[in-house]
């Protein structure tokens, strides 16, 4: 018989599949949410190594658990990977609460996600799990009512978040916000960034286009170098790393980034601490650096909108038909994009009617976006990212000030003064920014048409950056 010399098999020897065939030697099962963060990966990353696993015939992977059944084989093989029948008829019928489901649904992909602790839900556990997730809505409203009094900023996003976290960590059944929920965020938040583009913006930007687009992909470039640099912590991917260092559209990029491959917990958390850093330095540098008067702006007009039904019929239209033009043209995170361009479509093309998103609609979203993330955290995931929030801050501060370097650049080249460069190139937290150009007599209208811009152009590049990011990984 002729000896076969043993092969490398690429498709065990990455360090998270080897770590993913290791964890199940003492036991038959292992939950989905201990190999994530033993991992150290998000969830649709870990499902797709899970998925290739299963492929190869390392682990078994049935419907309502994930069971990772040891080979009991070395990684060299002669002639191929074996398939390790054996071992899974070793693997036991019944479930020992693993959570993870083998899911063929609409916009799974057939990938391995998070289930329900527990294998299948019965109808009276269901009703404790709703009842518990309607106990932390409530709970999540009381916190944001509290924020809003203390005069936080983005009350809604801040109480979810600390309410899911504080949820996650203190009982031990899981909650989660239900897809339908998220799809819906995903709808409201997309239709709303899409009403911003206006003629009014556009023309702002028409003598000045190539200086704005120049530095607009300047700041994506920068977002890259800092996301880069935070990957260097263990435990953050390329493509977390670049998402939460992303100059602008926190809330959004926040609930693309489970669907692109990045883990949402640290992008959350890193966004929003960006979001705040800005808020509470902004009117400082505003008047100490650049000189701004606080009191010299007029008073913002209050503007009617077409009224609260036309509004919400509004939004959902959008969100029918954008969604389902996206998914059917295959664009990534289409209840996000597909929205967004239909909405700024018919704002340009005067259709809308002057009609947005109804704003309590906006806050229980930005409210659920905080709970999603807050609920999905672990011990372990926050320790990683505390570790990370040092270097974070460097690297945050350092993106600020090359940020408002390229604002003072934009200034030079287009004529407008350095408080509008600084305030149109800062990178993000753009509620801070508009009341901070009212109120100290800026350029509003070109500070808005720059920052409209450069959230359209991350939002909409950042499936590409994620795909390119991982073939480099």
């Amino acid at each position: 018989m002729t000896a076969v010399a043993p092969r490398f098999d690429a498709a065990i020897h990455t360090p998270p599949r080897l770590q993913v065939c290791g964890l199940p030697a003492a036991a038959d099962l292992v939950e989905f949410a201990v190999v994530r963060d033993r991992t150290g990966v998000s969830d649709s990353v870990l499902s797709e190594h899970v998925r290739k696993l299963e492929e190869a015939g390392y682990v078994t992977v049935r419907e309502a658990t994930v069971a990772l059944a040891p080979a009991h084989q070395p990684v060299a093989h002669p002639g191929g990977p074996p398939r390790v029948r054996r071992a899974r008829d070793r693997a036991p019928s019944h479930r020992r609460g693993v959570t993870g489901v083998s899911a063929r649904g609409p916009g799974a992909g057939g990938r391995v996600v998070p289930a329900n602790r527990g294998g299948r839900v019965g109808g009276r556990e269901a009703r404790v799990r709703a009842l518990d997730l309607l106990a932390v809505l409530v709970v999540g409203v009381a916190a944001t009512l509290a924020f809003a009094a203390l005069g936080l900023a983005s009350p809604p996003l801040f109480a979810g978040l600390a309410v899911g976290l504080a949820r996650a960590l203190t009982l031990p059944r899981r909650v989660v916000v239900p897809a339908p929920a998220m799809t819906a965020v995903h709808v409201v938040i997309g239709v709303m960034v899409g009403t911003l583009v206006q003629v009014g913006t556009l023309i702002a930007l028409a003598a000045d286009w190539l200086p704005v687009v120049l530095v607009t992909v300047a700041t994506l470039a920068l977002s890259l170098a800092a996301g880069q640099l935070m990957a260097l912590r263990r435990g953050i991917s390329r493509v977390t790393g670049a998402f939460a260092m992303v100059a602008g559209g926190a809330t959004g990029i926040t609930v693309m980034a489970r669907e692109l491959g990045a883990d949402e917990r640290m992008v959350a958390v890193l966004q929003y601490l960006r979001v705040l850093l800005i808020v509470l330095t902004l009117p400082a540098v505003a008047v100490l650096v650049f000189s701004a008067d606080p009191s010299g702006g007029p008073a913002p007009e209050g503007t009617g909108g077409p009224g609260w039904w036309t509004e919400l019929g509004f939004t959902a239209a959008c969100g029918v038909v954008g969604t389902a033009a996206a998914a059917l043209l295959r664009v990534p995170v289409a209840s996000l994009l597909g929205p967004m361009l239909v909405a700024a479509a018919l704002d340009l093309g005067g259709l809308s009617g002057g009609a947005g998103v109804p704003f309590p609609l906006v806050e229980l979203a930005f409210l659920l976006v905080g709970l999603q993330v807050g609920l999905n955290f672990t011990r372990a995931s926050l320790r990683t990212v505390g570790a990370a929030l040092p270097l974070a801050l460097a690297v945050l501060a350092a993106l600020g000030v090359a940020c408002a370097g390229l604002g003072v650049a934009l200034a030079a080249v287009t004529g407008v003064t350095p408080l509008d460069g600084y305030l149109a190139t800062t990178p993000g937290g753009m509620n801070a920014v508009l009341v901070t150009a009212t109120s100290t007599g800026a350029d509003t209208t070109f500070v808005l048409a720059v920052q409209v811009l450069r959230l359209f152009a991350m939002l909409l590049s950042a499936p590409l950056v994620a795909r390119l990011l991982r073939r480099w990984a």
